[in-house]
């Protein structure tokens, strides 16, 4: 029974970090990544303002110790509890300094704050899960180690979105974040294949195994490539071109291999999907991943050729983060039994 309690408890955690892919996704889409320009809190604020005028400094107003404010179009940091006079009094206040950034949105603030809100959910899911291991310490050790494992790179992935704040969301942080995320879905799946320790039903071939770890490591450098082609379309929106028919009118060559790697992508899932009926392998996780490429490919083709319909960014994303788990998967099942 506790080994059923912790496999759902894993499995909880796991549809967690997808939400909060899920959410990240959407921040990036919506362009709320510096919705919040401060972290962990949201403008000083566990709970974020609503209106501007939260933010504007007020005289005769109680302020507390870390409160954020926007004046001069900068950022300040309450350094005090204190109560404003009539007059600005520049020595209650800090300059924020960890970047220049101080525009306040309240969609993308509400966005970006929602995405916290899931890491945070996330977070509590996966301390849970790593206290409930140490029922495993005397029977499987590995339990407890990769639910450490599984801990702290979803702390090293918050310490990331840190960063990324910081750096005014660079390009560079942004991936590697992404990517990061991805890491902790691979190590919750893993957990879970620890856990229930079961025979599986499929045959190993070594020829499928090798070529399921080469897709597994396409996606996720597509995924990176993807996540420097939406970097692209950013610097188009920043410069002042928000027409969605031009945003890939001339685009650089990173798109053209992003498309391009598509096509490897497919052709390389394609050979596992066949060679896994030819040699009747009873893997059926290969099914689920051809479906799922092949809306992949469907959501590219219509962000280019009908630029870029509602939601299609980021499910263009979500799908390749959920075809990265199934291939996550179909390893572990194909691997060599002992």
């Amino acid at each position: 029974m506790e080994n059923k309690s912790f496999i759902r408890w894993a499995k909880i955690s796991l549809i967690l970090v997808y939400l909060v892919i899920i959410a990240g996704a959407t921040v990036r889409m919506t362009g709320s990544g510096m919705g919040c320009p401060d972290w962990p809190k949201c403008f000083g604020y566990y709970i974020p303002p609503t209106d501007v005028q939260e933010l504007l400094w007020e005289p005769n107003h109680d302020y507390e110790k870390g409160q954020v404010i926007i004046k001069d179009e900068k950022l300040w940091v309450a350094d005090k509890d204190f109560k404003s006079t009539d007059v600005y009094n520049a020595s209650n206040w800090n300059e924020y300094t960890k970047h220049d950034y101080a525009v306040f949105n309240v969609y993308h603030t509400w966005t970006e704050y929602i995405n916290r809100l899931c890491g945070a959910l996330a977070g509590i899911a996966c301390l849970i899960l790593f206290i409930r291991s140490f029922k495993y310490w005397n029977s499987k050790k590995s339990i407890v180690l990769w639910a450490g494992i599984v801990l702290f790179l979803l702390g090293f992935n918050a310490w990331l979105g840190a960063t990324v704040v910081y750096s005014v969301l660079n390009p560079v942080k942004i991936t590697t974040h992404m990517i990061a995320a991805l890491f902790n879905v691979a190590a919750l799946i893993y957990l879970i294949h620890l856990a229930k320790n079961k025979p599986t039903v499929t045959k190993y071939d070594k020829a499928f195994y090798l070529v399921a770890w080469i897709s597994l490591i396409f996606t996720l450098v597509q995924i990176g490539l993807g996540t420097q082609v939406r970097q692209f379309i950013d610097e188009q929106t920043r410069s002042g071109i928000t027409d969605v028919m031009l945003w890939l009118e001339n685009p650089d060559v990173t798109f053209y291999i992003h498309r391009t790697f598509s096509f490897v992508i497919l052709f390389v899932n394609l050979y596992l999907f066949l060679r896994n009926k030819r040699l009747n392998l009873g893997n059926k996780i290969i099914n689920w991943v051809m479906i799922l490429l092949i809306a992949e490919v469907v959501t590219g083709i219509l962000m280019y050729y009908i630029h870029f319909p509602f939601g299609t960014q980021a499910a263009h994303l979500i799908l390749a983060a959920l075809m990265f788990g199934l291939q996550v998967n179909l390893i572990l099942e194909m691997r060599k039994k002992a």
